[in-house]
């Protein structure tokens, strides 16, 4: 068995990820009981868990692309020894993967508020080391994180997230001045720091009833700061080798009544506005004293140009608004935090929820009646996201479709956690979008549950699907070389076409898919693909296939220009 690491490096982030998420996962609903403050909307647990598993992901990526696979966790080992073979990336990909991925994936005032402490330290640790003593190091990041988590908050609280983070960080300085993280005196290095850190933490949680009023009138400590403390232990674990320490779980606490309705504090704002932003310092510098002066727990994180901006607001539209004056805002969230007594929209009995590439396919499969969960280019959906969807779509029966074969596992833990909360949920395999629109085409409320996910199920597994793709570097595939520029035409997810236009490639996929035999092509179009294409392949299938039928579909933004099914 490897030792534990004492200095820090990729493996160890890589494992905080996972015993983190681990963690959260585990507490996530103790976490929300307690959650009172800024809004008591009880969702703290979740908001902390899926930032954190957007940056565990985006981790795991840059693994995967040095060629390194197999499970995080405290006996992962270290960078001599990575698991499943392949060399670990260095510690400055992996910390700016983990930082951008709770960027984009920041979820809650929580949420983002952790998503910039763990940029604050992927800015220390990104940076060259050189010589550097690494628990000095660890103990400058955790201090960067505190410092660039108050400076993202318009009007920091104490009794937060916050102060637990300045408390931690002022612990692990202490413990490397020291060479020591208590009592016991362990020795200078980064598993005494990160032990100090999570120690320190756990004190300050214990003060925040005493520092924030709403917290003391409920009889709860900071929800944020409880999560924190989660993340805390979580990297103790990864420099120790063990497992998170349990001790600092806490019961749910029982809340009073007015602290157990999903509504904001009496006078508060209606709604929790959320956007990715890309804008330059300037316009943010802006838009944060225009959001500043028309709502509350105002947090803007990032820089480099791409920032998460999270905001309590009355008039959501005119949040939206001023991020548009901005920059360009997308993944735009708005909630709206209800009212006391309102009652809850009644459950339907079935849904569909599906996960498109692009927006064109989204508004159709809504049109159909379905729930959709958006997948953009590099962006794949998080087990949670999928999660959220199936909530939304209020049903007692769902029926799921990733439409990606990469998505199965990540699907296959969202209808777990779904089946945990009371709702029945067939996962139905599409591999691609055009299966989910020909199960979608057959779906039927009204008859059994089961007979309906056979038939979808049979439907998506009689549509053979193609895409059409452009080569970005040279590179070998299962029917030759391509060239970067090269249009790559996959059939079932393998390469088996490549041309040097698209129509002409098209053509030829269209034409070894129809030789077995089919009923109905469909196309669908990606943003920029001229409508010549779909009347040239249209002309296609006519003149070869007088008996089969083409529809074609504007996917918008995707990442494929052209996907192709045969049923």
């Amino acid at each position: 068995m490897p030792q534990p690491p004492d200095d820090i490096d990729a493996v160890v982030v890589r494992t905080w990820c996972s015993l983190a998420l681990e963690a959260l996962g585990r507490d996530r609903e103790e976490i929300d009981a307690i959650n009172v403050y800024p809004v008591a909307d009880g969702d703290t647990g979740t908001n902390l868990y899926l930032t954190v598993e957007s940056a565990a992901q985006a981790v795991e990526a840059v693994f995967v692309a040095h060629g390194t696979v197999g499970a995080a966790g405290p006996d992962a080992g270290t960078t001599d020894g990575a698991p499943g073979g392949g060399s670990a990336p260095a510690l400055a990909d992996a910390v700016r993967a983990m930082a951008h991925g709770a960027l984009i994936g920041a979820r809650g005032n929580s949420g983002t508020i952790l998503a910039q402490l763990l940029r604050g330290m992927a800015e220390v640790l990104g940076a060259p080391a050189g010589d550097d003593d690494h628990a000095e190091l660890l103990s400058e990041a955790l201090r960067r994180a505190a410092e660039s988590a108050y400076q993202a908050v318009a009007h920091p609280v104490e009794g937060t997230v916050l102060t637990v983070a300045t408390a931690a960080a002022e612990a692990a300085a202490a413990a490397a001045r020291t060479g020591t993280s208590g009592p016991a005196g362990t020795g200078a290095g980064c598993t005494a720091v990160a032990r100090a850190a999570y120690e320190g933490a756990c004190v300050a949680l214990d003060a925040t009833p005493g520092q924030l009023a709403v917290l003391g009138r409920a009889g709860v400590v900071d929800a944020g700061g409880r999560g924190l403390v989660d993340v805390l232990a979580a990297l103790a674990g990864a420099f120790s080798g063990e497992a998170p320490a349990a001790e600092r779980r806490r019961a749910p606490t029982v809340l009073p009544p007015h602290f157990t309705d999903d509504c904001p504090a009496e006078g508060g704002p209606a709604f929790e506005v959320i956007y990715l932003l890309e804008a330059d310092d300037d316009a943010v510098a802006r838009l944060r004293a225009r959001l500043d002066g028309i709502g509350d727990s105002l947090v803007v994180v990032g820089g480099d140009g791409l920032w998460n901006v999270h905001v309590h607001v009355d008039d959501a539209g005119a949040a939206v608004e001023a991020g548009v004056d901005a920059g360009r805002p997308y993944r735009i969230r708005i909630t709206h935090f209800g009212a006391t007594g309102t009652p809850a929209p009644e459950q339907v009995q079935r849904a569909v929820v599906a996960v498109v590439p692009g927006e064109g396919l989204a508004a159709l499969c809504r049109e159909a009646g379905a729930t959709t969960v958006l997948a953009r280019p590099g962006e794949p959906p998080a087990s949670g996201e999928l999660v959220d969807a199936i909530r939304r779509a209020h049903a007692r029966e769902v029926v799921l479709l990733p439409n990606d074969a990469e998505l199965r596992h990540t699907a296959a833990a969202a209808a777990e956690q779904a089946r945990a909360e009371g709702v029945r949920v067939a996962l139905v395999p599409t591999r691609a979008a055009v299966q989910g629109v020909a199960a979608l085409a057959v779906h039927e409320p009204d008859r059994r549950f089961d007979e309906d996910v056979v038939a979808m199920t049979a439907a998506a597994g009689a549509t053979r699907y193609a895409e059409l793709a452009v080569a970005e570097r040279q590179s070998w595939t299962s029917a030759g070389i391509c060239q970067a520029g090269d249009v790559l035409g996959l059939i079932d997810g393998d390469v088996a076409v490549i041309g040097a236009d698209l129509a002409t490639t098209a053509e030829t996929v269209l034409h070894r898919m129809l030789s077995a035999g089919g009923e109905l092509v469909t196309l669908v179009l990606g943003d920029g693909v001229p409508v010549a294409v779909a009347d040239r392949l249209e002309g296609f299938v006519r003149g070869g296939h007088l008996a089969v039928d083409t529809v074609v579909y504007d996917g918008g933004r995707q990442l494929a220009p052209l996907l192709i099914g045969v049923e």
